[in-house]
């Protein structure tokens, strides 16, 4: 009797808040919880006036509906901190948008939010959903109610930020950044993200001061060091651009594009040793790219080693068919030219590493770089010799 007792007391007291909710939200997600409360309320009656108990997975069917489903949904409300008829809403359309159905998502999301404009969690999904079907326009716009509820959302945010700049407009992600960085100084993503963004403005030397600061607060973040390596290799401070490299190696051993620009820094210096070594622990990384195997090719040919070279350049035009094409107009590369295999296209195209957008800005201007310094040192050459032919010249014509 006492169970009976207790059971009809939570059951009508929670039947009771459910109904009082509808009458007050007038929402009629309350009308299907109260429909279940009264199915297990129901359920408990007839009991009652039957002479005989109920089997025992029937009473754990009354139980579930009229007292501990309504419970947990609505211990789940506080802790998310909203209100049931949201939760309920946002729930289902997740559901629809796990399935595929989308367009239900949104349209359960926009029906809810006509009456219930300041739905921090509904204009999220709705945010999240968008964003994902690159409809950058609409995600912005939600992204934006977002943060204007909830302005201490850092990760929404960020999304914000983010989706101005591949909406074209970096100014207004630059600002978000700014902002939100003068609050939370430490907050590592914001860091990453801003000083991306100068980064393909060109603006590497306020992309450096970015990272730096957020180091500050991030000590131990390879991406950091990475991310300052790269900045000081396109303002042309190797020195600097090797330091961090080198810290970033250190930190992420499988960080191949870092060994991969070290070489590169080390084989401009004239240091063919420590630019072979770079390249050769890059090539024992799992994922390949052909910019070791096209370095090491070159150095071997300066050591005169021929053999070696062709083997390299073969590896690498197997991985990348553009050192093949590099090659081409390489002069030091002539001796090897017409020795070197032409692969097939698709063979290339599942065996070549992706690099992301700004390694290969930082691996293309590597390139250029060294490009010009042996063609500056080419000419320093050059004009070394014709001073040396110009003074023989001058001592005969004294001796006449």
């Amino acid at each position: 009797m006492i169970e009976k007792l207790m059971f009809n007391i939570i059951a009508i007291a929670l039947f009771t808040i459910t109904f009082f909710k509808l009458v007050k939200k007038n929402d009629v997600s309350y009308i299907y919880l109260l429909v279940v409360q009264f199915i297990g309320i129901a359920i408990n009656f007839i009991e009652l006036f039957l002479t005989f108990p109920f089997h025992w997975s029937i009473r754990t069917i009354m139980y579930l509906l009229a007292i501990l489903l309504p419970s947990f949904l609505y211990i789940i409300a506080k802790i998310q901190k909203a209100d049931l008829a949201e939760l309920l809403k946002v729930m289902a359309a997740h559901i629809y948008q796990k399935k595929g159905n989308t367009n239900k998502a949104k349209q359960i999301l926009n029906d809810f939010l006509a009456k219930n404009k300041n739905s921090y969690k509904a204009h999220k999904l709705l945010a999240e959903i968008y964003e994902k079907e690159e409809n950058y326009e609409a995600a912005i716009s939600e992204y934006m109610l977002v943060t204007t509820i909830n302005s201490k959302d850092y990760v929404s945010n960020c999304k914000l930020a983010l989706l101005f700049n591949k909406n074209k407009q970096p100014n207004q992600a630059i600002s978000i950044l700014q902002e939100m960085l003068k609050q939370k100084p430490e907050y590592e993503k914001a860091s990453n993200l801003l000083g991306d963004i100068f980064f393909e403005q060109e603006r590497y030397k306020d992309a450096i001061l970015v990272y730096h600061t957020s180091l500050r607060y991030h000590p131990g973040s390879y991406e950091l060091y990475y991310s300052l390596a790269m900045a000081y290799t396109m303002v042309n401070d190797f020195q600097m651009a090797k330091e961090f490299y080198q810290k970033a190696a250190q930190i992420n051993t499988m960080i191949y594009n870092a060994k991969l620009n070290l070489g590169q820094i080390a084989f401009m210096s004239g240091d063919l040793e420590e630019a072979e070594r770079y390249f050769l622990e890059a090539c024992k990384q799992e994922d390949l790219e052909a910019g070791s195997y096209y370095y090491l090719s070159k150095i071997a040919l300066l050591k005169g080693e021929e053999d070696k070279a062709i083997n390299y350049m073969n590896v690498a035009v197997q991985i990348d068919i553009g050192a093949y094409k590099q090659i081409q107009i390489d002069p030091v590369f002539i001796p090897i030219r017409n020795k070197i295999t032409l692969p097939k296209e698709e063979i290339v195209q599942n065996k070549k590493k992706q690099l992301t957008k700004k390694e290969k800005i930082v691996n293309k201007h590597l390139v250029k770089t060294s490009i010009l310094a042996e063609g500056l040192n080419r000419g320093g050459q050059n004009t070394k010799n014709k001073s040396k032919i110009n003074q023989k010249e001058t001592q005969e014509r004294q001796k006449e």
